[in-house]
């Protein structure tokens, strides 16, 4: 089977539209979203529409979780936006999204690790940006259950990635992100950034049968990412998203 992954497309209904058609055009009808949706300074309620629409069996988020389970007087930014263009019926549909998924038999996928949508897999903060994480700390992890499969697929850190881990252990594969190609974190004990370096929508094809060994292809698709960036403008949002989204590149990496 060819299954589609698709991640972190933070309402950037643009790129998943382009998305959509290029794997059509490639005659793939398995796709997985490994979800944060919504949340994004574009199009939250048309992406959520399409995704519903489709019906394309899509994972909760972090950011997904976050519009529904949080005060929306305390909601700011990309997640307040997203709250405001959501309906109730969106909202309460990424809600209740699955944690995990398994698309087919021997592949898991989840939104952050198998047992967090808050946590990277792959990555690690170490002096501001993601850096590879040890293959101990991705077995961990991985638990019992990703240790057992044959792919995990993950996303949140929206870094497009392919590791296998060493025996008989899984393929894992971040697809990247769709729709958002940069993005800093400020708060906690870690804040880094992570980019893309391109403003391309990413997305990933898994090629898995009981007779070989899984592979997978990482995908960079141009869209019209102009167009988000002045959307993203168009809505007020802070310098960074316009600049991210045509870039791939936060404001401050020009200064480096």
């Amino acid at each position: 089977m060819r299954l589609a992954v698709i991640s972190d497309i933070h309402g950037n209904v643009a790129a998943l539209e382009a998305a959509l058609d290029d794997i059509a055009r490639r005659g793939i009808t398995n796709i997985i979203c490994l979800g944060d949706c919504a949340s994004g300074m574009c199009w939250p309620g048309e992406t959520t529409r399409l995704l519903m629409e489709k019906n394309i069996p899509t994972i909760r988020g972090n950011h997904d979780r976050w519009l529904t389970d949080r005060v929306a007087e305390g909601l700011k930014g990309q997640d307040g936006f997203a709250f405001q263009e959501t309906s109730g019926d969106q909202r309460a549909w990424l809600y209740a999204l699955p944690e995990r998924l398994t698309p087919a038999p021997g592949i898991l996928a989840c939104h952050g690790t198998p047992a967090s949508d808050v946590g990277n897999l792959l990555e690690d903060p170490r002096h501001g940006i993601l850096v590879p994480s040890p293959l101990s700390a991705i077995r961990d992890r991985l638990g019992e259950d990703g240790m057992a499969a044959r792919v995990v697929l993950c996303g949140h850190s929206h870094q497009s990635s392919i590791i296998h881990m060493p025996g008989d252990g899984p393929l894992v594969v971040n697809p990247g992100s769709l729709g958002l190609p940069g993005f800093r974190v400020t708060r906690g004990d870690h804040p880094h950034r992570a980019e893309a370096r391109s403003p391309h929508a990413r997305y990933a094809i898994i090629h898995a049968t009981e007779s070989a060994k899984p592979m997978a292809e990482l995908i960079s698709l141009v869209y019209d990412w102009e167009s988000a960036a002045r959307r993203a403008e168009a809505v007020g949002a802070n310098a960074a998203w316009p600049h991210v989204l045509r870039t791939g590149y936060l404001p401050e990496s020009l200064d480096e």
